[in-house]
């Protein structure tokens, strides 16, 4: 990315940008092109326009973006950077709050919304190539829908291909987030209102000294939660390695001395007497 432009796939940004009041058609934009509904969303209401400074200091705190469309639907919006392995559950468990929070004690079940969650990643995940995959309850068999009221999206941005047609709307806005500064972009913001519209509101951000004091402060914190999960990550492993190490070692001191012992598996000798005093 050329100097000075901010990255849209830091949340506080991306929620800057497609999270904005002051900027309904973006979403509305990335949404049609996200869903691909038969009848196109021509309005949202935006439910959680504030970032508060508390929320950015937490390093678990989610700057989704949340809306509802003039279809009634409640819309979620996440991106993620890192892969914390349960992506798939932790969406269903967002959405079935999502869904659950709609209704008052003693409402009709009339009344529950379609509820729609997009997840953004900056990772593959899922097992296949391509960049967005749709889901929703269907029958096994013969893939009758039983309903549409669950829709559950994710966009794998690194699945993304160099040779993608931009003239699809969810490629520029996936290749948007994946590099603002590319010469598809720049090629786009001359023909797409839309794109034109969120690449100057990134201007405007990164310009910003304020917004991008906030930037640096959040894109720290994510940091040092990726860096955080890659530690534990690496100490499970290693914890792993050791157990197994150890369960080797108990299999063989019954015929092989510890000088031999500690070569085959790497732990110390003292831990191998350990073993044997046990």
């Amino acid at each position: 990315m050329l100097k000075g432009l901010l990255d849209p796939k830091i949340d506080f940004v991306f929620k800057k940008i497609f999270g904005s009041e002051k900027h309904p058609k973006i979403l509305i934009s990335f949404l049609n092109a996200t869903m691909k509904p038969e009848s196109p969303i021509v309005r949202v209401e935006i439910k959680n326009t504030d970032i508060e400074k508390h929320f950015l200091e937490d390093k678990f705190s989610r700057l989704d973006v949340r809306a509802e469309t003039d279809k009634k639907e409640i819309i979620n919006v996440e991106i993620q950077l890192k892969n914390e392995y349960n992506m798939i559950r932790r969406s269903l468990y967002y959405w079935s709050k999502l869904y659950e929070e709609q209704l008052g004690e003693g409402e009709d079940y009339s009344k529950l919304k379609r509820t729609v969650c997009i997840n953004i990643l900056n990772f593959k995940y899922l097992k296949n190539e391509r960049f967005h995959n749709g889901y929703r309850l269907k029958e096994k068999e013969t893939g009758e829908e039983l309903t549409d009221v669950i829709e559950i999206h994710f966009i794998e941005i690194p699945k993304l291909q160099d040779n993608s047609d931009e003239k699809d709307m969810l490629v520029a806005w996936t290749e948007f987030l994946k590099n603002p500064e590319s010469e598809k972009i720049r090629d786009l913001e001359m023909s797409v209102e839309e794109i034109k519209e969120a690449k100057d509101e990134l201007v405007r951000i990164s310009n910003d000294k304020e917004e991008r004091a906030l930037y640096e402060m959040r894109s720290k914190i994510l940091k040092d939660k990726i860096s955080a999960l890659n530690k534990a990550k690496e100490e499970g492993r290693e914890e792993g390695e050791i157990l197994k190490a150890l369960e080797i070692a108990k299999k063989l001191l019954d015929i092989l001395d510890d000088e031999t012992i500690s070569q085959k598996t790497g732990l110390e000798i003292e831990k191998i007497k350990e073993l044997r005093n046990k």
